[in-house]
């Protein structure tokens, strides 16, 4: 079975001017280190203050948008939000909704159905659109940069269009009324890696100012909303879309956590922290990825993501608490589906070693589902440290991909490239850098693989390819404590772009267990330690069997563990390999 591939140990280099500015302006030295080694030159970088977003009116098109939606609301109009299928679409909508609900205005939403339209502002969920709900106004999120087609076909039946998104745009935008889009051509916003949830916050924002300087609160009575009450869902959003937490997604998702901790989260992602089984007073922006995302993503996945809207809108707990439940079930069967596919992925590789060689590698099963396909392209993504696509069956006749890449490989670029250099090739795709979608005549599918692995090896740098581990170097056997793990937890929020601190060292195990089907749980004397700390290597032991460990040099996150009200410190394995491999 193919393995896999080694990854060599790297710890992450780091400007000493900048780790001194840093200590100088107060920051703990073990932060001011780890700050520094992830481009933090100044301390304002640092702000977590709400005040210090950036400002809406620096975004392109942000103008006529509001004009368009406050004009909307002033006349009675029905604006109708066109999210998409995973979490950002649905917090994206939730969010929309949400706010112009409180602002007075008319407004209902729809969700594409990934299996009967795709993806996107389509003519057909135009369609469905105007029989179902009659709209005005149709107002994308975390879509419609690519949706020529469907903004047209909406001025046919004479809707005004709003498109907010985040991805990057084609060489044609559409015909849109209004544009907002920190990546396209000529906007001037600096947080271009904002998620499509961050995004419609600012035109949330952005035409809650509007309204006020018309009036529009104080001459109906209506409580001015307070936009601080979304911002759970702009955190939730902006982690499981795993965009770069540069500085104002940081500020974003700070300014959310905040509010769940303080218990102040909307019931329905109450209801899905607590459903998964944790605290909300103790959950890190990891969580919001790997917890709440998931549990909503599962509907769009595997039904529509209707049942994660209604769950994310739902006012009274009670309610919350059942639909979550259905989500949770959702989830339990993805994670079912995926685990099968990944092993027909392993499988597949092991069958046929030349496919895991190849600089960009395609897979395709006729029992797959394409509302999990994404997954499987990212854990074998992991595996080989290669971008993969993984295809299943669509509507229509075609395939329907789902790809993921690594750092350094650009794979909308590389799918651009193939689409340019074979004509008619690819029937429709779009994306970033790291996670993209496609349509493939069945009938291309190993053309394509050609073309796409001949992409990968011209647009990549070999060294993307090489699989690394970046660390944080080594800490103490004295920083080895409750205090240190704290400190780290509030440095954060951690994330994309700016990762989790991952620490080296080398240590004596003194003991080793297998809990749950294969964790593995240590207690381990660090290097110049006389006592022991805790550490667990999730799914350490795949055989199921704890392994015959005496010395081992591990890749580490110092975490706080909170069990039955008790916190006490963790190291919490990433890898694991015996002293002195030289690996």
């Amino acid at each position: 079975m193919t393995g896999h591939r080694a990854r060599q140990w790297k710890v992450r280099p780091r400007a000493p001017e900048a780790e001194q500015r840093l200590i100088e302006a107060g920051t703990d030295p073990l932060l001011a280190r780890l700050y520094a080694a992830r481009g933090i030159e100044d301390p304002g970088q640092l702000e977590r203050r709400a005040s210090a977003l950036e400002r809406p009116d620096s975004l392109l098109g942000m103008e006529g948008a509001v004009a368009v939606l406050a004009g909307a609301i002033e006349r009675g109009e029905t604006v109708c939000i066109v999210g998409d299928f995973d979490c950002d679409g649905a917090t994206s909508t939730a969010l929309s909704v949400a706010a112009l609900r409180a602002m007075g205005a008319r407004a209902t939403y729809v969700i594409p159905d990934r299996f009967r339209f795709g993806y996107g502002l389509t003519p057909g969920i135009v369609a469905e659109a105007a029989e179902l709900l009659a709209p005005d106004v149709l107002v994308t999120v975390d879509n419609g940069i690519s949706s020529r087609d469907g903004v047209a076909a909406a001025h046919q039946r004479g809707m005004r269009v709003v498109v907010t998104d985040h991805h990057l745009p084609p060489a044609a935008l559409p015909p849109a009324d209004a544009i907002v889009n920190p990546n396209q051509p000529g906007c001037p916003f600096p947080a271009k890696s904002s998620a499509g949830v961050g995004v419609v916050f600012y035109v949330m924002a952005a035409l809650r100012a509007r309204l006020r300087e018309d009036a529009w609160f104080a001459a109906r009575g209506l409580e001015e909303p307070n936009l601080n009450e979304v911002l759970d869902l702009v955190a939730v959003g902006t982690v499981a879309d795993v965009v770069p937490l540069e500085r104002n997604n940081r500020i974003l998702v700070h300014q959310g956590l905040e509010r769940i901790r303080a218990g102040k989260a909307r019931p329905g992602i109450r209801a899905l922290i607590e459903v998964a089984g944790r605290e909300p007073g103790h959950l890190r922006a990891t969580d919001l990825g790997f917890v709440v995302g998931p549990r909503l993503n599962a509907a769009g996945r595997l039904e529509d993501m209707s049942l994660g809207i209604r769950c994310l809108l739902a006012e009274d707990y009670r309610e919350a608490r059942e639909l979550a439940a259905e989500l949770d079930a959702l989830n339990q069967q993805r994670r079912s589906l995926e685990a099968d596919m990944h092993d027909d992925a392993v499988e597949a590789l092991a069958d046929d070693p030349a496919l895991a060689e190849r600089h960009g590698v395609c897979l395709f099963r006729e029992d797959w589902h394409q509302g999990v396909v994404g997954l499987v392209a990212s854990r074998i993504k992991e595996r080989l440290h290669r971008p993969v696509i993984a295809f299943a069956p669509g509507d229509g006749g075609l395939l329907k991909g789902s790809g993921r890449s690594v750092a350094g490989v650009h794979i909308r670029d590389v799918l651009e490239r193939v689409a340019t250099t074979h004509e008619g090739l690819l029937s429709r795709f779009g994306g970033h850098a790291m996670a993209a979608g496609l349509s493939l005549d069945p009938v291309h599918l190993d053309a394509f693989g050609d073309a796409f692995d001949r992409a990968v090896r011209e647009l990549a740098d070999p060294e993307a390819l090489t699989p690394r581990l970046e660390t944080d170097g080594e800490l103490g056997p004295e920083e080895l404590n409750l205090r240190k793990a704290e400190l780290l937890e509030s440095g954060g929020p951690w994330g994309t772009g700016f990762p989790a601190p991952l620490f080296q060292g080398r240590f004596r195990v003194g003991e080793v267990r297998v809990v749950g089907h294969n964790h593995l749980k240590m207690w381990l004397f660090p290097e110049g330690g006389d006592y022991t700390v805790e550490a667990i290597h999730f799914r350490g032991a795949p055989e199921g069997r704890a392994p015959e460990l005496e010395e081992v040099e591990l890749a580490y996150r110092l975490e706080v563990n909170t069990f039955r009200g008790r916190r006490n410190v963790q190291l919490v394995v990433e890898e694991c390999r015996p002293a002195g491999s030289g690996l």
